[in-house]
């Protein structure tokens, strides 16, 4: 049989884990103008200091997109209080990676179209009925 790995330091954890966390960022997330004008999207990649009692300390950006999603990012992770942890009294520091992730909403796209009424054309040969034509105007509205 091998040996597990046996972990016996516990690491501080979002109250109600990942998912709440992902709503947390949902919820808190706001787009910098800069980045919506140049349509920046991508994922920000953070590394953050978090203590024994939850609090998180320094945060930097390993990895950064511009357009002040880095700064709205860090900003989102040090708000963050995480749940305290006890180690048998050993006090101690843990650093943790974060992926902020910035989508633009898509916009939807809209067709419209109108219709001219039948107009009756000029025959050129006697005898014959003259054509109907109509008109189609079609708009895309982004």
């Amino acid at each position: 049989m091998k040996n597990a790995k046996k972990n016996f330091l516990k690491r501080p954890e979002y109250p109600g884990g990942k998912e709440a966390f992902k709503a947390y960022l949902k919820s808190n997330l706001v787009y910098p103008d800069e980045a919506k004008q140049k349509r920046i999207e991508g994922v920000v990649q953070l590394l953050a200091q978090i203590d024994d009692n939850g609090n998180v300390g320094e945060v930097t950006v390993e990895k950064g997109i511009g357009g002040g999603c880095d700064e709205e990012a860090v900003r989102l992770i040090k708000n963050v209080q995480f749940g305290s942890v006890k180690n048998r009294g050993v006090r101690l520091k843990t650093r943790k990676r974060f992926r902020v992730e910035f989508k633009l909403p898509r916009r939807q796209k809209k067709i419209s179209y109108s219709v001219s009424p039948a107009q009756k054309t000029a025959s050129p040969e006697k005898g014959k009925q003259g054509d109907k034509t109509y008109s189609y105007t079609i708009r895309l509205n982004s």
